[in-house]
């Protein structure tokens, strides 16, 4: 009897969980295009079908910092049979998801707590890197991955991650990949490169057709928002790092061609997206480590660029100090749905609600709210060892959801005034 009780609950739950990413997934089934008119469509549906989630929705970037418990466990991956870091690694993973839930964040991920780095991850598990190049970043000589073999299409490599989120949730899910040229300006080398790919373009050329079919697989998993992340994007907005000024990253003394590089980027983008029937999200932030940005500059120079990217929404950082700027929204493409960075990662301060809806409300003025999203600047821990807490992730992810809720009935009450409805 017990046994038939149980059985009928998991059903139940299963038949729920099943609903709610069907109708997740009506508001997100749309095939990219390069079409403003259907872009703007796309948008357009998502207002109409609001009734799975809410004007203004909340959502990560990606990252939660990991806590002592799970930086050890990743450490001893390779001591523990594979089975048993699987089967505990799933229980770490529930309670990131179970966390974001808690906090009342409308859009979760796996809190990348699989990820030892948002980018190594994934370059681990396809292989053909090497820990070869010295270099300096931020005072601290390391030695970095690049590529050394060419790259084997096989088997996308975080499926099964993606279907475990998707099957743990009854919250629409997200999932984020590095971007082909992220990878390609970090992971390419000359001197350790050059005679498998030439160029990093011949690179770029190989990771796009990878990420593509990443792509494709995590949607087949259930996942409803797939994120594309490049904080490279974002190197061209530091004026001074583009006038060849020093950085504290060695990586970044190169020269810079903004009008052959910034559309060569966005054009392997587009390769990977092309065709997803997922709502797609472009990342674009000021890097973090140690709670600092390797760069900094507005959104301006590179926004008007984006005309042409095969995305719904490019998510951007407003909270922290030399990022975004609110006049930024101004050169935001038609085509583009806005995720407004309100929560600072990097600052261990905490906004109050009140700091955090000011900041949402004021894109609610230039941009119309339907078009907005809320989340934080950029990932917690992109890095398992970066210095957030998960309390300090906790506290800022449920004023998120907090401050959202409250600029939604300001909304409702007409206290928060937007643009113009065009004629």
């Amino acid at each position: 009897m017990r046994l038939d009780k149980v059985n009928r609950l998991q059903t139940l739950r299963c038949q729920a969980q099943e609903a709610s990413r069907q109708v997740c997934k009506c508001m997100f089934s749309f095939t990219a295009s390069g079409s403003d008119d259907t872009l703007t469509e796309r948008n357009h549906m998502l207002i109409r079908d609001r009734n799975r989630l809410p004007l203004l929705f909340t959502h990560v970037i990606g990252s939660l910092p990991r806590p002592q418990v799970v930086r050890d466990l990743l450490a001893r991956r390779q001591q523990l049979p594979a089975e048993r870091f699987e089967r505990l690694m799933d229980e770490m993973v529930i309670f990131a998801m179970r966390l974001q839930e808690q906090a009342g964040i409308d859009v979760i991920s796996d809190g990348e707590w699989r990820r030892v780095q948002y980018v190594d991850e994934f370059l681990d598990r396809i292989g053909g890197f090497e820990r070869a190049r010295r270099y300096e970043h931020a005072g601290e000589v390391k030695y970095h991955r690049v590529v050394v073999r060419k790259l084997d299409v096989g088997a996308p490599v975080f499926a099964k991650d993606a279907q475990f989120l998707s099957k743990h949730t009854d919250r629409c899910t997200k999932f984020a990949l590095p971007s082909p040229f992220l990878i390609a300006l970090r992971y390419w080398h000359g001197d350790y490169s050059g005679t498998t790919y030439p160029t990093y373009q011949h690179f770029m050329d190989d990771l796009a057709i990878i990420l593509a079919r990443e792509a494709q697989a995590l949607v087949a998993a259930g996942i409803d928002i797939v994120q594309i992340d490049d904080p490279a994007l974002t190197y061209f907005c530091d004026r001074r790092l583009m006038a060849g000024e020093l950085t504290h990253d060695e990586r970044l003394r190169r020269e810079w061609n903004v009008d052959e590089e910034f559309p060569a980027a966005v054009a392997a983008i587009n390769r990977v997206v092309e065709g997803l029937d997922a709502e797609i999200h472009l990342h674009c932030c000021h890097s973090v480590y140690k709670r600092r940005s390797d760069v900094s500059g507005d959104y301006k120079p590179i926004l008007p660029r984006l005309h042409n990217v095969k995305v719904d929404r490019v998510n951007l950082e407003f909270a922290y100090t030399q990022t975004g700027d609110i006049s930024d929204l101004d050169y935001l493409p038609q085509h583009l749905a806005l995720g407004m960075g309100v929560i600072d990662v990097r600052r261990e301060e905490m906004q109050s609600v009140d700091e955090i809806e000011a900041i949402a409300a004021a894109g609610a003025r230039i941009l119309s709210p339907e078009r907005i999203a809320l989340n934080p600047d950029c990932g917690f821990a992109p890095g398992a060892g970066e210095p957030p807490t998960i309390d300090e992730a906790f506290e800022k992810l449920s004023r998120l959801a907090q401050a959202a809720a409250r600029l939604r009935q300001r909304l409702a009450l007409g206290a928060v005034h937007g643009p113009p409805t065009p004629a």
